[in-house]
């Protein structure tokens, strides 16, 4: 089982951008899929989160802001990053339960400029 994520990259601030995150292996038609950050110095923080029945979540500092999408029959998850802020720049992991086994994504990084 592998996760694959891409997308992160450089922005200035009020920018946009989308990660993405494909799986490998067994389907995740019925996983928790989402996404974690970690900035420097700081513990890896869940920032969104959907699961197979449409239902999402996030956290207070990206709600409105951040978009996160999930496509079963690709298997994969998307993050999409508007009005980018200095405080965004952070790796980003994207993760998935499957059972009671959490699976994790190999980090991009998004940094955002002034």
């Amino acid at each position: 089982v592998q996760l694959q994520a891409c997308g992160g990259g450089v922005v200035q601030a009020g920018g946009s951008l989308r990660l993405s995150c494909a799986a490998s292996g067994p389907t995740f038609g019925r996983s928790t899929l989402g996404w974690f950050r970690q900035a420097l110095r700081n513990e890896r923080d869940l920032i969104a989160r959907a699961n197979s029945g449409g239902w999402s979540n996030y956290t207070d500092s990206v709600k409105g802001r951040f978009t996160i999408s999930r496509d079963n029959a690709k298997n994969t998850v998307d993050l999409q990053m508007n009005s980018l802020k200095l405080e965004d720049t952070a790796v980003y992991y994207c993760y998935a339960d499957q059972g009671s086994r959490r699976y994790w994504g190999q980090g991009t990084l998004v940094t955002v400029s002034s």
